[in-house]
């Protein structure tokens, strides 16, 4: 008991430690961004001969933050992987067809949830309104997706290695539900501040 209060002793320490840093370096940038305005200067916003990229005239300056083509095909080969991975194993399992239809609907749940709180914190990000209502509900649905799958792999009559099979591609399709998400409306919004 006494080594785990001090643990928790030292894990406090150094929040508070990190606290003060974020504190300091907060206010002195606060300082110097008063500085440069008092003194009328401007901080360098434009490139500069020494950071200027290596470009041709006429070439494309590509931006860093689209999502790349190998990016999208990774994301969109990962959620293909898991989704049909999970139902060529629930095909083949000799469980029966209620069962079957139960981890399917946990899939297409869990699949719809995640990319409900994708969006709804991409659009609180982007200060697009999101009731908390919404917000509280896609979060709820996503954990209850997962503690359904849990409890239903816990209580199965399955070997270990089936339910391992279930759960990693069940986190799998989820992860990569996500990134596509998260690609698609990257895609879409550089389309449109194109135009």
């Amino acid at each position: 008991m006494i080594i785990n209060i001090r643990i928790i002793d030292n894990l406090y320490r150094q929040y508070l430690t990190i606290i003060h840093l974020c504190n300091t370096h907060l206010h002195q940038t606060f300082v110097i961004s008063k500085t440069l305005k008092t003194t009328n200067m401007e901080p360098l916003k434009n490139k500069t001969e020494e950071h200027a990229p290596l470009t041709k005239h006429d070439e494309k300056v590509k931006n860093p933050f689209k999502p790349t083509g190998a990016f999208i095909g990774a994301s969109w080969f990962a959620l293909l992987t898991g989704t049909v991975g999970f139902c060529i194993g629930l095909w083949n399992a000799t469980m029966e067809l209620n069962e079957k239809g139960y981890y399917f609907t946990i899939l297409l749940f869990g699949l719809f949830a995640v990319i409900s709180v994708q969006k709804s914190v991409r659009d609180r990000s982007e200060g697009i309104v999101v009731t908390d209502l919404y917000y509280g509900l896609s979060w709820f649905a996503t954990i209850a997706a997962m503690i359904l799958l849990t409890v239903g792999l816990w209580n199965a009559d399955l070997l270990l290695s089936e339910k391992g099979f279930y759960a990693m591609s069940f986190c799998l399709s989820m992860f990569s539900a996500i990134a596509v998400q998260k690609n698609t409306r990257d895609a879409k919004m550089f389309e449109e501040n194109e135009l």
